[in-house]
């Protein structure tokens, strides 16, 4: 089983004690062994993964390999790329193979890297347990009665199995930072527009971000080097000059002020996170950072104005999915109103069919100004109060979720209890800021719990190194039950 983490399998290959072929071969079979129960992965393509291994092979032996050169990677099924099923885990998609290639993908390709496979997420992005997937709800590898989280979930499960030294997943509301908690590794949500979101089929566009899960923030920093740029083809990506995301891996903690939201540090946690809330907070004291309290007031409100914002966009992005000019059609239909509903009727999951109503309602004539206005409104509040609380600290700490990975099914009753569990991711999406998850702890019955570092607009390299910080002084991130 391999357990390499994506630098050391870096590492084997430009060192040449691995070929790509023998290691993507390595990962392939793993897959095959394990992802039958564990359902992380929906679509796969050997020989498109070992042709482009061997071309990374050539690469290599012609001493034009990169970093990434021959490095196996996942993507979730949100993201094109040519000749490859993106089918985003709905019937609506399940025969859609994409004709282009997303600028995320193709800037991984261009740094050499391999096509494993497209993971399990939630239906379109929708949810936060993998569970509205039409394929099936991926599973937490540390125990298969629980979920993964969502809506990247699969992306997770298939880094915590050891399925993929890597793989990319969506954030939207928490999509990478939940799981990544739930499956005890590493993901980081990048500031909006960092990374290009062109052949990402698009959630709400104004919150969808493109990020990176791995088992450590090193590899999180690596990978989103060569993830990140300038895109034309993107309205919403943002004209900057190339970072490097590993500057301050090695950068001291001392003096550095992390702030303390006394709206996220209550009794609604269970007293798992809260000890893993005391775990983090220990190793940065440790390290010589300064602990301080912040508020953000606008924290309870920031999950109906994300639901109504959000919804408002799904229902606009969603309406191309008509049966017209791809994805599923009906087969039994009158006229053409009668196929439009048909098809979206068939297509569709309940909690994407929810959404595309909330967001259509909240639209609509008489409702725009009493839903949509004042959430968006709000929205800058929840900005405004980020920028208040950095006044005084130069990151945050908060749970990702309030407890541990729940069991499969029991969300399922109670729609409005799911979207409470994302009460710590939210707010970050709303103000378009970075924040990154890391292990840091285990539930009383062995689940993994995350934490997360939040940053300001552009400060993922000092989140990453402060992430690097606290793995070099804990071993959370190194485990695993492959």
């Amino acid at each position: 089983m391999p357990q390499y983490t994506l630098k050391q399998a870096s590492e084997l290959l430009q060192s040449k004690q691995i070929s790509t072929v023998e290691l993507a071969t390595e990962y392939l079979n793993a897959i095959n062994a394990q992802n039958p129960t564990l359902n992380g992965y929906i679509t796969l393509n050997p020989e498109a993964t070992l042709a482009e291994a061997r071309a990374a092979d050539e690469r290599i032996a012609q001493g034009k390999g990169g970093l990434l050169t021959g490095v196996p990677v996942a993507y979730k099924d949100i993201f094109c790329q040519t000749g490859w099923r993106t089918a985003c885990s709905s019937k609506m998609l399940d025969n859609f193979v994409a004709p282009y290639t997303a600028t995320v993908v193709q800037n991984l390709l261009d740094a050499g890297m391999v096509t494993l496979g497209r993971t399990n997420m939630d239906e379109f992005a929708m949810g936060s347990t993998n569970e509205t997937s039409f394929y099936g709800a991926a599973k937490n590898p540390w125990n298969l009665e629980h979920v993964p989280g969502g809506s990247s979930g699969g992306s997770a499960a298939v880094v915590a199995a050891r399925l993929a030294p890597a793989a990319l997943g969506s954030d939207t509301g928490g999509s990478i930072r939940q799981p990544a908690s739930h499956c005890g590794i590493t993901g980081i949500k990048p500031t909006y527009g960092t990374v290009s979101r062109f052949g990402m089929v698009a959630y709400a566009s104004s919150f969808d971000q493109a990020g990176p899960m791995a088992q450590t923030a090193e590899d999180c920093a690596i990978l989103l080097n060569a993830m990140a740029s300038f895109d034309e083809r993107d309205s919403t990506s943002l004209e900057r000059e190339k970072e490097d995301y590993t500057r301050d891996l090695n950068a001291p903690l001392k003096g550095l002020k992390i702030g303390l939201p006394k709206e996220y540090f209550t009794a609604s946690n269970s007293a798992d996170v809260q000890t893993a809330l005391e775990n983090a907070k220990a190793l940065l004291q440790a390290q010589g950072a300064e602990l301080v309290e912040v508020s953000l007031p606008q924290t309870e409100l920031s999950i109906p104005a994300y639901y109504v914002l959000a919804s408002a966009e799904a229902s606009t992005n969603l309406s191309r999915y008509d049966g017209v000019r791809y994805g599923h059609r009906a087969e039994k239909f009158g006229d053409l109103d009668e196929m439009y509903a048909n098809t979206r009727a068939e297509g569709f999951g309940s909690e994407v069919k929810r959404r595309i109503m909330i967001g259509t309602y909240v639209l609509s004539h008489g409702y725009y100004d009493a839903y949509y206005l004042k959430a968006q409104k709000l929205r800058r509040l929840v900005a405004n109060d980020f920028q208040t609380a950095f006044a005084q600290c130069d990151l945050i700490l908060a749970p990702t979720a309030p407890t541990a990975a729940p069991k499969l099914g029991e969300l399922n009753h109670d729609p409005v209890q799911a979207y409470l569990s994302d009460i710590y991711t939210i707010a970050v999406n709303l103000a378009g800021l970075p924040a990154l998850t890391l292990p840091a702890g285990f539930s009383s019955d062995g689940l993994p719990i995350g934490v997360q570092l939040i940053g300001n607009y552009f400060s993922e390299a000092r989140i990453l190194g402060t992430a690097h910080q606290i793995q070099l002084n804990s071993d959370w991130h190194t485990k695993s039950l492959a």
